[in-house]
């Protein structure tokens, strides 16, 4: 199933309740771009290989190219995330508890970006999604624990390969530029940490591209009425949406947390940006293959660690590192709860 532009923009005119669930995910998405896309670029910025606005540019390129070309070859994310939490039965019902989920994450990313914390947008979306889904169906019953394992699978994955690589990647640079000047090395890695940051970006869009256009699509069906449909064919241009509001987000108000991810959390010099710009995309690749919705966050700021790490551990400011373990910890039961109150006082009020 899928929908075209014309026939979208058709329905969009005509239909309020779409209107709304539209305006309100497009807000979700624009929030991603504050708190979640600066990781992509956070480190190129801070090691000044890029200008900001250059880097902003750069990544809403290649975030359109990662939803584009991943969703082409392999688009399971979108289709785990469509179908991890159960929304079928009265579509007005399920429509109205989505727009809760919706306003809910919106909430919880609000408050993480405004202290400069940066929380995995993708995994609040996740939670925000399964609370209203938990609240709609009466139990857990709306959450279908095939598809929520690939969320937990993804987490250690993404956790753990992230910081593998950065500590590994950075060690075999060193080793491989142990005789080099730093001074004719420095332009080098420069120049290779806009690729890694392009990369980043590319993957991205991969992982959260194909997350917020799985729930865009099911908030669409369901205002069709067709909240029974499964499968899916991502258009052209819902890509191209995504990409172009993510953008917007991550230059209005992104600097927060580049500052924390690029500079405050470790000091990085370029070969080490790269470093850990590869090592995350790597990170990130290998999820979006397997098909796990993953947190872009975990997998840069993990692989940060791992490069800060591997030359010394005193490197790593871990009173900002506690910070950030601590939102990501609270996100799941904390944005999920939201979700969950945030839906039963929607259902009581607009059923």
């Amino acid at each position: 199933m899928t929908i075209t532009l014309a026939d979208f923009l058709a329905d969009l005119a005509s239909n309020l309740t779409l209107f709304l669930t539209v305006l309100l995910t497009l807000g979700v998405i624009l929030v991603n771009g504050w708190t979640d896309a600066p990781n992509a670029i956070a480190t190129c910025v801070s090691t000044r290989s890029l200008s900001p606005r250059k880097s902003v540019l750069m990544a809403a390129f290649f975030n359109f190219l990662g939803v584009w070309m991943m969703t082409a070859i392999n688009a399971s994310v979108a289709q785990t995330i469509y179908r991890m939490a159960d929304f079928r039965g009265d579509a007005r019902a399920a429509l109205v508890a989505l727009c809760a989920a919706m306003v809910a994450i919106v909430v919880w990313a609000t408050a993480a970006w405004w202290f400069g914390i940066p929380t995995s947008e993708g995994h609040a979306l996740i939670a925000g999604v399964s609370g209203a889904a938990i609240a709609l169906q009466g139990g857990l019953s709306g959450i279908n624990g095939e598809e929520w394992i690939k969320v937990v699978y993804g987490l250690f994955l993404s956790v753990g390969l992230g910081f593998g690589a950065g500590f590994g990647f950075a060690r075999l640079l060193g080793f491989l530029f142990r005789d080099r000047d730093r001074r004719t090395a420095t332009p080098f890695f420069r120049r290779a940490q806009v690729a890694g940051s392009a990369a980043m970006a590319f993957m991205h869009g991969a992982q959260d591209g194909q997350k917020f256009m799985g729930v865009f699509l099911l908030g669409v069906f369901l205002a069709q009425g067709e909240g029974q449909a499964t499968r899916f064919l991502v258009p052209t241009w819902l890509m191209v949406l995504v990409s172009v509001v993510m953008a917007i987000g991550t230059s209005a108000g992104g600097y927060r947390i580049i500052k924390t991810v690029g500079m405050d959390m470790v000091k990085l010099e370029p070969f080490q940006g790269f470093a850990a710009d590869t090592a995350a995309a790597v990170s990130l690749l290998a999820s979006s293959l397997l098909g796990f919705p993953v947190s872009t966050t975990h997998a840069k700021t993990t692989a940060i660690m791992g490069v800060g790490i591997e030359r010394r551990v005193s490197l790593v400011k871990w009173s900002v590192v506690k910070d950030m373990g601590l939102a990501w910890a609270l996100t799941f039961p904390g944005c999920g709860l939201v979700g969950y109150l945030t839906a039963h006082l929607f259902l009581k009020l607009f059923q």
